[in-house]
């Protein structure tokens, strides 16, 4: 086993810290370390915070940081923020809200910048929480960047995706076109106390009914749609254990920055992740979560692979491109061609796609 891996193992927290900047970098041997990581892994709830700029989900994170701890729990933070276009730097500040924190040996807050990707996350989050839940993290919190209407990457690394609005998002129309309010498992009406927040609460209520009509029209079920109450869900079966069906988006009300609706806002978030481990409809999200962060994975493995072997080729392709002397999508087909064909090239030497593949 790699050094850095039986240090992580054993909590070793410098050790954890330089696990994570190398697979942020993708540097070293990273690959190494993850891989002897990965057995190790696989008992940490991973819940994603996302949700509007401005909505408050670096304090309501900073909130469940408290209650989980005041349940004996280590809790791990992945707090991403945005890469300048221009500069290709990035503020880091999301861990500035957390600072009653940083003295706890049980909680470790990792901050990410996007460097570009898309989506909500980095292109590394997956593999530091993987990191953290080696590290011993009962809970991994991933608050994304500010987001709009589809980021949706949270849905396809977290177990449970917590949504965060605030009054004034916008009308009842904004409300049902807005993919991400459709990936949430559970909803928080942050800054409650302020005017609008019985309206937010109103539309994401229609929104959730009519995503419910238009699944039981359509005959199947959307991955964060349901036909039965979360409280129902949860309750409903003898001694409270959750009960089989679709899970429906719970709406909680908070006011971070009081402390105002945290643990209401826990108890549903609770009750989701019962559902998710305790049924059959559960086991089947999480199979469909697992079958996209592969298809991911491979995405980006071929992304790295076809690019290292097709060196100039790429280069070259769009030059002829940009001269009109080949439409992209000819060039495009010509490229997988020349990477499928193993023995056609070698790493770094040039394909030609100007002519017949």
């Amino acid at each position: 086993m790699h050094p850095i891996a039986e240090k992580v193992l054993a909590r070793d927290t410098r050790a954890t810290a330089r696990a994570c900047r190398l697979a942020d970098d993708r540097a070293g041997d990273h690959a190494a370390i993850l891989k002897d990581l990965f057995p190790h892994t696989g008992r940490a709830w991973v819940l994603g915070v996302t949700g509007n700029p401005g909505a408050g989900k670096s304090t309501l994170t900073d909130r469940l940081i408290s209650v989980f701890r005041k349940q004996d729990r280590r809790v791990a933070v992945v707090a991403i923020d945005p890469t300048s276009p221009f500069t290709g730097g990035a503020i880091l500040g999301d861990r500035i809200r957390m600072q009653a924190h940083f003295g706890d040996p049980d909680v470790f807050i990792r901050s990410l910048a996007t460097r570009g990707a898309l989506g909500g996350l980095s292109r590394s989050a997956v593999d530091i929480a993987r990191v953290l839940d080696a590290w011993g993290a009962d809970v991994v919190l991933v608050e994304t960047v500010g987001v709009g209407q589809d980021e949706l990457e949270i849905t396809r690394m977290a177990h449970t995706t917590l949504v965060v609005v605030a009054p004034g998002m916008g009308d009842e129309v904004q409300a049902i076109k807005a993919g991400i309010l459709e990936c949430a498992d559970v909803f928080a009406v942050n800054k409650a106390d302020r005017d609008g927040a019985d309206a937010a609460v109103r539309d994401l209520e229609l929104m959730i009914a009519l995503g419910g009509e238009v699944a039981s029209a359509s005959g199947r079920a959307r991955g964060h749609s349901a036909a039965a109450h979360p409280a129902r869900a949860v309750a409903a079966a003898p001694g409270g254990s959750p009960t089989e069906g679709p899970w429906e988006p719970a709406i909680a009300r908070t006011v971070a920055t009081r402390n105002e609706g945290v643990a209401a806002l826990v108890d549903r978030l609770e009750g989701h992740r019962a559902w998710l481990f305790g049924t059959e409809a559960g086991a089947a999200r999480r199979e469909e979560r697992l079958r996209e962060a592969m298809h991911v994975q491979l995405r980006d493995a071929l992304t790295d692979a076809a690019v290292a072997v097709l060196g100039p080729a790429l280069d070259a392709a769009v030059h002829a491109v940009a001269r009109r002397e080949i439409d992209p999508y000819t060039a495009s087909e010509r490229l997988v061609a020349a990477f499928r064909s193993t023995g056609a090239f070698t790493p770094g030497g040039a394909v030609a796609v100007g002519d017949g593949p």
